[in-house]
């Protein structure tokens, strides 16, 4: 939509007019006081009182132009973050309740200040294929690494659906990763692009409730039913950006996501975390003791976990870290008797 000349103006010819009352008030208000000051009767006699209330205008006139000065920049920083806000919800969406018989609840926390989003990325879509999900971590945090996260969730998002296989889709991926690097290549001569990686984990939970995945140097995910155990073990490929990928991308088979077990999917953040001691967060001991008790629902595995993390480093978050949970609450099959 193309806007008149007028409307873009519009904001502007507002600040103006707020700035002109901002600053009249205060300057006709002072005038007073002065014209009072040489003018009235007491301004002749060096009293107690016309000196009280000669400080007390001049006082209320400084403290005015104080308020004045200081809600200036508040709005605009109420702006920036209010744009900042819905750039970020639009980047990383919140992830539905409910996807294919498969509850979802997700979190991150930026270790930058003041940021919602920093490298960490996370999606889930319902494909023909299955529900597909990517968790990934951009190497560094903060805003410089926003622009390869909306890359590679990008690419995702398309390559979900069109790709028949997890390999397909992670080569799409790859591709969109390299595109990035070549493009900050050429804004930056001084780009260190062979140090920007991604690491990736994909996820394809089919129809049968199967789960295949593929690792790009990600954290393995933990099955949560009796307990906490690694969802696969072994060393997984190495992150995007870092080598080229294999001519050969099998999906790793992981058995099947019984009715009310959950996967709960994380960043190194979680992981790496340490208190004012230096020592890591015990992510599986947290994990075992969310689900010794009553089977809570995702967003509550996800809110007590992100508890746990901030009481044990003490609200001191050096990296960033993104957690999802998604438990499966699909209908029992039951067996039919000829």
């Amino acid at each position: 939509m193309i806007r008149s000349r007028a409307e873009e103006d519009a904001p502007v010819d507002s600040l103006s007019s707020r700035s002109v009352v901002e600053f009249a008030v205060p300057g006709t208000w002072l005038t007073m006081v002065v014209t009072w000051e040489l003018t009235c009767p007491l301004a002749v006699h060096d009293s107690v009182a016309a000196r009280i209330a000669t400080c007390a205008a001049f006082l209320l006139v400084v403290a005015y132009l104080l308020a004045g000065v200081q809600r200036g920049p508040l709005r605009e920083l109420r702006r920036v973050r209010a744009v900042a806000r819905a750039a970020q919800e639009a980047l990383i969406r919140p992830l539905p309740p409910l996807l294919d018989g498969l509850t979802l609840s997700a979190r991150q926390l930026s270790a930058s200040r003041g940021a919602d989003i920093g490298g960490d990325l996370y999606e889930a879509v319902a494909t023909e294929h299955g529900v597909r999900v990517v968790i990934g971590d951009v190497r560094g945090h903060g805003l410089p690494a926003v622009g390869a996260v909306a890359a590679v969730l990008g690419s995702f998002r398309e390559a979900a659906h069109d790709e028949a296989g997890l390999d397909g889709v992670l080569r799409r991926l790859d591709r969109a990763h390299q595109r990035h690097l070549r493009q900050r290549v050429g804004a930056s001569a001084d780009c260190p692009s062979a140090e920007e990686f991604v690491t990736v984990l994909l996820l394809e939970i089919g129809a049968d409730a199967d789960v295949r995945a593929l690792n790009c140097g990600h954290p393995w995910p933990y099955r949560l039913g009796e307990g906490a155990v690694p969802l696969a073990t072994g060393e997984p490929l190495p992150p995007l950006g870092a080598f080229p990928l294999p001519a050969d991308l099998p999906p790793r088979r992981c058995g099947p996501l019984l009715p009310g077990e959950a996967l709960f999917l994380h960043t190194d953040g979680a992981t790496d975390a340490r208190d004012s001691a230096g020592r890591y967060f015990g992510l599986r001991e947290a994990l075992v003791d969310v689900v010794s008790g009553t089977p809570l629902p995702p967003a509550a595995v996800v809110r007590q976990v992100h508890t746990a993390l901030l009481r044990h480093t003490g609200g001191r978050i050096t990296d960033d870290m993104a957690l999802l949970v998604l438990r499966n609450d699909r209908p029992r099959v039951v067996a039919q008797c000829g």
